[in-house]
């Protein structure tokens, strides 16, 4: 790959490959749990890994710059004050030329808008967007042009998912030989032997009731409404089944109405947000997940990982974790007979999603670990860097 225009000006350094990463943070949720994972990871195989976080005045990070910077990951905050901020680029090039990075590496729309223009700014050598999901407000003819000019200062577009890259190229209209995938990766946790009694106990569900979990957002992508809406059939299938959601979000308030409205006050929880997901499903004897449009779907790996199995929707990556009949069910988005009946089938036929389970750890250990993510994201900097 040709350097880009005031490389030759850097100075010279072998090794180790800097790269510093950027994304607008505002809690851990996927793409944070992503560079959670990933970052250390690089760091741990010899590269000189950094991060910027762009922050809202006062909002804070969820804890994402102190579980990084635990893992020995230097993280710095730079903050952002509206959505169309000039400072932003300015500062973020001026930083660059301080550090020369081999490699900018942007994650989500704000550090895509002003890391790679900033990177070019800084006449850095190689710069990288990863694409974390297919958001609707993305197909706006105003968002798909300049997110095309946008992705013009990067040298690839890393797609999370195979349907996620097929959304860069058909609806953003960028070059398909410009983007690759990397799929997100999740390592499981030893097993928590008490977590079942202890989630059970909390929300007083006996130990052998049927139990549907849910953990994400709460906002209309995750499509919780539609799993209410579909729990009254399940549970009039499935005697005493319970459904706890875990999870916060906007949405929260209008669907512990609907939970009310449809009087599952009894059958129904929800646990607000929790640090860790794996634990909470191992309670559970299916994971439910209903979303609308899903870049990835991490959860799914999560659920892989506690060996449950997984009634999912039929959308944009879930196909590619989800194997049909073998690791899980999958079903179309916001149908509620469809969801209900897929989780009935599944709690009434324990032994059957016991092996779904053990089969979607194994698919999970075979295709989706971190190491494996690493090593992918490696391959694409020694492509850019040529190192």
């Amino acid at each position: 790959m040709n350097a880009r225009p005031g490389a030759h000006d850097r100075p010279t350094r072998t090794s180790p490959l800097r790269v510093v990463h950027v994304s607008k943070v505002k809690g851990i949720a996927g793409s944070e749990g992503h560079l959670l994972r990933l970052l250390p990871g690089l760091a741990a195989r010899g590269l000189d890994v950094r991060m910027i976080e762009l922050v809202e005045p006062g909002a804070g990070d969820g804890g994402f710059a102190a579980a990084l910077g635990s893992q020995g990951v230097p993280v710095e905050q730079l903050v952002i004050r509206r959505h169309v901020d000039p400072r932003v680029p300015v500062a973020l090039a001026r930083r660059f030329r301080e550090l020369h990075p081999d490699i900018v590496h942007t994650h989500l729309v704000h550090a895509d808008l002003y890391g790679l223009r900033a990177a070019r700014r800084a006449s850095v050598p190689c710069a990288i967007s990863s694409r974390h999901n297919t958001d609707l407000f993305r197909r706006r003819l105003a968002c798909r042009i300049l997110t095309r000019r946008t992705a013009a200062h990067a040298d690839v577009v890393v797609a999370i998912s195979h349907a996620v890259a097929r959304f860069v190229t058909d609806v953003e209209g960028i070059d398909r030989r410009r983007v690759t995938t990397v799929h997100y990766g999740l390592d499981p946790q030893p097993d928590d032997r008490d977590a079942r009694r202890a989630w059970r106990e909390r929300f007083g569900i006996a130990p052998g009731a049927p139990l549907v979990g849910m953990v994400g957002r709460l906002v209309p992508q995750k499509g919780v409404d539609v799993l209410l809406e579909a729990f009254p059939m399940v549970a009039a299938a499935v005697p005493g089944a319970r459904l706890v959601v875990a999870g916060d979000g906007a949405q929260r308030g209008a669907l512990e109405a609907q939970t009310s409205r449809l009087g599952l006050n009894g059958a129904v929880a929800f646990t607000g947000w929790i640090e860790r997901a794996q634990p909470f499903m191992s309670a559970c004897d299916v994971v439910a997940v209903p979303s609308r449009y899903e870049g990835f779907g991490l959860v799914a790996l999560e659920a892989m990982a506690a060996r449950r199995p997984i009634v999912a929707t039929s959308v944009d990556a879930l196909p590619e974790i989800v194997e049909q009949g073998s690791t899980g069910l999958l079903v179309p988005p916001a149908d509620a007979s469809a969801l209900a009946a897929a989780l009935a089938t599944t709690l009434s036929a324990p032994d059957r999603g016991a092996a779904m389970g053990e089969a979607g750890y194994a698919r999970l250990l075979a295709h989706f670990t971190v190491d494996r993510m690493v090593e992918a994201t490696m391959g694409v900097y020694r492509t850019v860097s040529g190192h």
